[in-house]
């Protein structure tokens, strides 16, 4: 079988009911494309037949792959386990479930033929319970909001890239929700088109309320990621810096009690977080100068990387 241009990537857990069906449309879409492609469905632990049928699948049509996960590892690892495997120069993701239309696959993949480095799916018209959407739009507006990138829907399943962007975001815990943020933070060029979205039709959501605490302690991860991956000590410093003017000012206003009056400031609480406010504060002035240090040994070679890699692609458009 020939080298593919397109992976697909499909995480899949308990859809044995939808897997069929997904199949034959992606199989539809990508017929007029006349490009080389596979479909890599990865089973995140499924506990039906969703196995049995990606492997019979498999053996029909040898452009279908499958990865089995010993267990439930979440969509993460299991879009990390397929971008391991992928062999294909630009990758699609989407959801098993058919609530992503693989109809809309030939339209991503023209935003990368036009220049984009990835293209995220917008769901306008979200086919999803209240109970869903509203906590959505407050996610994206906070995304939005602490990671500089505006996307009016950063977690649609329906993605399009170039397969270097997914091997270089990180993809672990909840991160998969962020892979445009983080894209966009090391210098790809992220854009959005509105994609078709549709009911669920088999199953239910693998998802609950807990996913947004689990969201929430990622989101500080981006943070630091996205506005402080390439200074730390401006993240730990300012920290630093701010306890350490808040002990200071603690320690300024017991001095002027000891001073002034007949208090005594041996015992009081006040003194012990002012120390300890200090102490703090050096902590993690020191951190930041240790993460810059590291950051110095090993950052150079990476940006080297990155205008490599440019420079080689600029020169093959340009050859074309």
């Amino acid at each position: 079988m020939s080298i593919p241009e397109v992976s697909l990537l499909a995480p899949a857990k308990d859809e044995r009911d939808s897997l069929p069906k997904l199949f034959a449309e992606i199989t539809e879409a990508m017929s007029a494309q006349h490009r080389e492609w596979e479909l890599l469905v990865v089973d995140d632990g499924s506990t039906d037949d969703s196995w049995r049928i990606i492997t019979e699948h498999s053996e029909r049509d040898p452009r279908i792959r499958g990865i089995r996960l010993r267990r439930n590892f979440g969509k993460a690892a299991a879009l990390a386990a397929g971008v391991a495997e992928l062999r294909g120069e630009l990758v699609v993701t989407l959801d098993a479930d058919l609530q992503d239309d693989p109809a809309e696959i030939p339209r991503l993949l023209a935003e990368l033929d036009d220049g984009a480095d990835l293209v995220s799916g917008h769901k306008a018209q979200r086919k999803d319970p209240l109970g869903k959407r509203l906590p959505s739009k407050v996610f994206n507006w906070v995304t939005g909001l602490i990671t500089g990138l505006r996307l009016s829907d950063h977690n649609c399943g329906l993605k399009a890239a170039r397969t270097e962007v997914y091997r270089r975001v990180p993809l672990y815990g909840e991160l998969h929700r962020y892979i445009p943020a983080l894209a966009h933070q090391l210098g790809y060029r992220v854009v959005e088109r509105t994609v078709n979205h549709r009911p669920r039709q088999h199953g239910v959501s693998k998802y609950g309320l807990e996913r947004y605490a689990r969201g929430a302690l990622d989101l500080l991860t981006v943070m630091a990621l996205t506005r402080y991956g390439r200074r730390p000590a401006h993240l730990f410093g300012g920290l630093g810096m701010l306890a350490g003017t808040l002990g200071t000012l603690v320690l300024c206003y017991l001095t002027g009690v000891w001073l002034f009056t007949e208090e005594s400031i041996g015992t009081r609480p006040l003194l012990t977080l002012g120390i300890l406010l200090e102490i703090f504060g050096v902590q993690m002035i020191s951190l930041g100068l240790l993460a810059e240090l590291v950051l110095h040994r090993t950052g150079r070679e990476h940006d080297v990387t990155v205008l490599v890699t440019e420079q080689t692609r600029n020169s093959a458009h340009h050859a074309s």
